[in-house]
């Protein structure tokens, strides 16, 4: 048995609940000094985006695995990362697809992230792209609720690359994901899920604070390598 360490697998993330969120995360970044981790773009508008750029460039950060791209991403956002921080995955939502030329030249780098809304739009095409980009509390809920979402993924098994996940908590009482973490039984719900859904690259994607992320990475190296152990 190949044991996997999940501590090389999971990142912390640059996220955002608001426009400007993400300048008190670079901080914490800088005062850790930490040199990976993932960026996700959804709440940046353009100006805030470039804004933000100018301060990665001046960052200890050296890698960023994993890129969340915002519907008004263009082929420049991409360029700007895979240059700056060797970034090997973008991750889109389900109705980007009708946007997907604005990547070209870039889809072999694009995943698709779905939702569990029960709702497909009829351009949305992984064989298109690169694969997909699971994240697992979309994946949990769409499963539970038997959203079309779930069948979409699963019915792929072997057929498209799982190259990178979001990891978020869930919240098993309303049956949805959850980005504001406040206990840590709220990633249990990860050993439920089939272990292929796992790739290579795990971001952390909740509002809080890297310092609080940092001590989930913790929790969940523990967990998700006594998980996979247990085969």
């Amino acid at each position: 048995m190949i044991k996997i360490d999940f501590s090389k697998k999971i990142y912390p993330s640059l996220t955002g609940a608001t426009n400007s969120d993400w300048q008190s995360k670079l901080r914490e970044i800088e005062d850790s000094k930490i040199t990976e981790i993932a960026v996700f773009l959804s709440l940046f508008d353009k100006k805030e985006r470039d804004h933000l750029y100018k301060f990665l460039l001046k960052s200890s950060i050296k890698k960023v695995p994993l890129v969340h791209l915002r519907d008004d991403s263009d082929s420049e956002d991409v360029e700007f990362f895979v240059k700056n921080f060797e970034t090997k995955c973008f991750n889109i939502h389900e109705g980007f697809f009708e946007f997907l030329d604005k990547w070209n030249g870039h889809w072999d780098k694009i995943y698709l992230e779905m939702n569990y809304n029960n709702e497909i739009p009829k351009d949305v095409d992984v064989e298109k792209i690169a694969g997909f980009c699971i994240d697992f509390s979309h994946l949990k809920t769409a499963i539970a609720r038997g959203s079309k979402e779930a069948n979409y993924i699963l019915s792929r098994k072997g057929k498209m690359k799982i190259a990178c996940n979001h990891l978020n908590g869930y919240d098993s009482v309303n049956n949805e994901d959850k980005h504001n973490v406040t206990d840590l039984k709220d990633f249990d719900y990860l050993t439920t899920l089939p272990k292929y859904v796992f790739g290579e690259i795990i971001a952390i994607e909740t509002y809080n604070s890297i310092e609080e992320q940092l001590k989930f990475k913790e929790y969940l190296v523990k967990l998700l390598n006594k998980y996979f152990e247990s085969d």
